[in-house]
C-alpha cells in the first residue's frame, strides 16, 4: 500500500469541557477512507466480505456463526455510532475507541468485554517503532476490532480461519480475541528481534569508532525500549485481569490461552530489562571510550608541554638582549646549543619510558 500524505488530527482542546460520551477523534487520522471486513464462520463454512455500509454488518449479530467485524479507520464517528447503537455498546466505550491517546485496559458489561491496548510494528525506512491503538469489542458470538489503519499484522490469522482444519474455526468468540491478542503479542517478537540486531551492530561499531552517530543511535535504542516497555506493561496486567477474574464472555476452557499469552508477555519485557542493560552497559562503554581518548589526548599534550618547558628556558636566556652573554661569541655555541636541546629531549623521553607514561 502506497503511503497516504493526511493531514494530523489533534481534536485534543475540542474534547476539553464535554460531557461523558462525546465522540471527538483524538489522534492523527492515518487512513483515508474507513474500511470494513467480515469474516463469519462455523466449523463447516466461512463467509468473507469488504462491505461499503456499516449496516451491512447489523444482520450478523443475530447469526450462530462467529463474526468477526474488522474497522480500519477511527475517524468516522457516525459509522461508530451506528456500530455502538445496533451492538448495544456503551457510550463511553466508543468514546475510548476514537481516542487514541486512552490507557490499555479490559471492562467488562452485561452484553459485551472491551478490550483496548496497543499495536507496534517496525518502519524500516525511517528506522521508527510505531504504535496504533487496537480497540476490541467481545460479544456473545461475535468480534468487531477496530485499527487505526490497514495493515497485514492480522493476515496470518485470516489464513487459520480460512482453514477448516484449524482449532479457530470450532472455537467461540472469545478464542478468536484471543487469537487477536496472541498475534499482536507474536508481532512484538519481531520487533525484538529486529532490536536484538541493531543492538549487536552497535555493540560492534563501538569496537571501531566512537562517533556522534554511534552515541546518537545508542540514546535513540534507549527511547525505543522504554516507549516499548511502556506500551506492553498494561497489556500483562490486562491479560492477568482475564485470568484472576471471571468474565462471562470467556470460556474457562481457553483462560489455558490466555496464560499462554500472559507468559509470553512476561517474556518479552524481561527480555526488554536484558535489552536495556545492554544499551546502558553500551552507553557506559562509549563514555569510558571518550574518556581514554580524551585522557590520551591531554596525556599526549602534558608530555609535549614538558618537553618543550625546558627548551623554552633555555631559548628564553639566549634571546635576551643582554650585549655581554659569553657564549654568543662562542664558534662552536650554536651546535653546543643544539646538542643541548636533544640530550634534554632524550633525557625526557627516556624518563617517560622508564615511568611508563609512553
Amino acid at each position: 500500500m502506497e503511503p497516504v500524505k493526511m493531514e494530523t488530527v489533534n481534536n485534543v482542546s475540542k474534547k476539553a469541557g464535554t460531557s461523558p460520551g462525546t465522540m471527538v477523534h483524538i489522534g492523527e487520522r492515518k487512513i483515508e477512507k474507513t474500511r470494513i471486513r467480515i469474516m463469519d464462520y462455523d466449523g463447516g463454512q466461512i463467509r468473507e466480505k469488504e462491505v461499503q455500509e456499516i449496516e451491512e454488518c447489523f444482520p450478523f449479530k443475530a447469526e450462530p456463526t462467529i463474526t468477526w467485524i474488522n474497522i480500519d479507520g477511527l475517524h468516522d464517528i457516525e459509522l461508530i455510532e451506528k456500530i455502538g447503537r445496533h451492538f448495544d455498546v456503551h457510550h463511553l466505550i466508543l468514546e475510548d475507541i476514537v481516542h487514541t491517546g486512552i490507557r490499555p485496559k479490559i471492562e467488562q458489561f452485561d452484553s459485551f468485554t472491551f478490550i483496548v491496548f496497543k499495536m507496534l510494528y517496525y518502519v524500516e525506512e525511517t528506522d521508527e517503532i510505531v504504535d496504533e491503538q487496537f480497540s476490541i469489542i467481545l460479544g456473545q458470538n461475535f468480534v468487531i476490532s477496530f485499527q487505526e489503519r490497514e495493515g497485514t499484522v492480522f493476515n496470518p490469522l485470516r489464513d487459520r480461519i480460512r482453514s477448516s482444519k484449524n482449532r479457530i474455526r470450532k472455537k467461540g468468540a472469545d478464542y478468536l480475541t484471543y487469537a487477536l491478542i496472541d498475534t499482536v503479542v507474536d508481532n512484538y517478537f519481531i520487533l525484538l528481534e529486529i532490536l536484538g540486531d541493531k543492538i549487536e551492530g552497535l555493540d560492534d561499531a563501538l569496537l571501531t569508532s566512537i562517533s556522534k552517530e554511534t552515541f546518537h543511535a545508542i540514546n535513540e535504542m534507549k527511547r525505543k525500549l522504554v516507549a516499548l516497555r511502556r506500551a506492553i506493561t498494561p497489556l500483562k496486567e490486562l491479560i492477568n485481569t482475564v485470568e484472576k477474574e471471571a468474565f462471562d464472555l470467556v470460556d474457562e476452557r481457553n483462560i489455558i490461552f490466555f496464560k499462554d499469552v500472559h507468559d509470553h508477555t512476561v517474556q518479552i519485557l524481561e527480555t526488554i530489562d536484558t535489552f536495556r542493560e545492554l544499551i546502558s552497559g553500551l552507553h557506559d562503554i562509549f563514555m569510558n571510550n571518550v574518556n581514554n581518548r580524551t585522557n590520551e589526548i591531554m596525556k599526549t599534550l602534558t608530555i609535549t608541554a614538558t618537553i618543550f618547558i625546558p627548551l623554552t628556558f633555555i631559548a628564553g636566556i639566549y634571546g635576551m638582549n643582554f650585549k655581554y652573554i659569553p657564549e654568543l661569541e662562542w664558534r662552536w655555541g650554536y651546535f653546543a646549543f643544539w646538542a643541548l636541546i636533544v640530550a634534554i629531549v632524550g633525557g625526557m623521553f627516556y624518563y617517560f619510558k622508564r615511568k611508563d607514561w609512553l
